[in-house]
């Protein structure tokens, strides 16, 4: 059937649903079992015009009942799926622009502006309420915007370039404005470009260079020199922000931060034969599976926990973290995500009574009630 790259995969932070789309310009929908339950077809910007266009980047937004889609032919949609399977869809927002959409993300704490990159080198935000888009900046030599990604908090968000620049811009919170500023000149262009706890930058010059929050260099990882490494091409954090997967060709590569040794490590590179090269990453929100979409069109999905073990018979507790477990009830199937918001490794958990939660970080105490979370 030829080549069908997939160029995006995004989860609804919800977890419910799960997006693909390939070449062919239509967005499957997977429910979190991996069950396709609904597609659909985009539509070009001219409603009279040629099917020409290339999907470039996707991102539901945070209340999960809208997809925002960037297309190359100068626009981006937004349609509303709706919270529940089988609700009609409708496009409730249009973004036209002067030159290709490049790429595009939706910041968490933006429940109404979806950001994306443009070829001429500008970063914009398309404002739901008013239907208009607004310029957050724009690079001085008007470079090619080639990736974006928003920070864990939801309230930045980093741009690559093609001249191998990042920039990175605050949103105003109420107390401080907005503003932006160049963060690094990356010794490539930056087409894998993401963001957790530290920021993580790679290209064709097969290397993985982490960031620091002022753009200063914390570690390296040079494999210039290994004859089976390719270019890197896409890169995403875990919702924890404490792993990072790198695309290349037949493979990706693991790399987790230590936080006894306070440092970036390699945990592990996993090659898959004809896999060709890494098109795109997208983590379940809640940490425990990633797909791994390819230039040829498949999607594969991989359990992501780090361990897993049973309790009392009763409950199991995937470890998808160092700082997140999902704790799920064996019956009904009910779940919870437990996580320290300080980052602490998560040591012991206890359940007293069928209901009260209790776990242990080195630091602090996490306690809930499972009925009513």
């Amino acid at each position: 059937e030829g080549i069908s790259k997939v160029t995006s995969i995004v989860w609804s932070l919800n977890s419910r649903r799960m997006a693909v789309v390939t070449g062919d310009r239509i967005v499957h929908l997977y429910d979190d079992n991996g069950e396709r339950r609904d597609k659909f077809s985009t539509k070009p910007a001219d409603p009279n015009g040629n099917k020409n266009y290339v999907v470039r980047g996707m991102a539901f937004s945070p209340d999960s009942s809208k997809l925002a889609i960037g297309q190359s032919d100068n626009i981006v949609f937004v349609y509303k799926l709706g919270s529940e399977w089988g609700e009609k869809k409708s496009i409730c927002n249009k973004f036209h622009q002067s030159s290709a959409i490049t790429c595009l993300c939706w910041p968490h704490e933006q429940a109404h502006e979806v950001v994306f990159g443009l070829a001429e080198g500008k970063v914009k935000v398309g404002q739901l309420r008013s239907n208009k888009p607004a310029t957050l900046y724009a690079h001085p030599d008007h470079s090619y915007v080639v990736s974006l990604t928003s920070s864990l908090n939801g309230r930045a968000i980093l741009s690559g370039h093609l001249d191998g620049s990042i920039y990175r811009f605050f949103f105003d919170d109420g107390t401080a404005g907005a503003t932006h500023s160049k963060l690094a000149q990356h010794g490539c262009v930056a087409y894998a470009l993401a963001w957790g706890e530290a920021i993580c930058a790679a290209g064709s010059d097969c290397k993985v260079v982490f960031y620091n929050a002022d753009g200063g260099v914390v570690q390296n990882f040079d494999y210039s020199g290994d004859d089976e490494v390719r270019e890197f091409t896409c890169a995403s954090f875990n919702p924890s922000g404490e792993t990072v997967v790198v695309g290349s060709f037949n493979r990706y590569y693991v790399f987790s931060y230590n936080m006894h040794r306070q440092q970036w490590e390699e945990a592990g590179v996993k090659v898959i034969d004809n896999l060709y090269t890494v098109t795109a990453f997208g983590w379940k929100p809640d940490g425990s599976r990633l797909s791994v979409g390819s230039l040829c069109g498949a999607v594969d999905v991989f359990d992501a926990c780090i361990r897993r073990h049973m309790y009392k018979g009763k409950f199991e507790f995937t470890y998808v973290s160092n700082s997140q477990v999902i704790v799920k009830r064996l019956q009904p199937g009910t779940r919870i995500v437990l996580k320290s918001h300080f980052g602490y490794e998560i040591t012991k958990i206890d359940i007293y009574d069928d209901q009260y939660l209790v776990a242990h970080t080195g630091e602090t105490l996490l306690m809930g009630d499972l009925e009513s979370c």
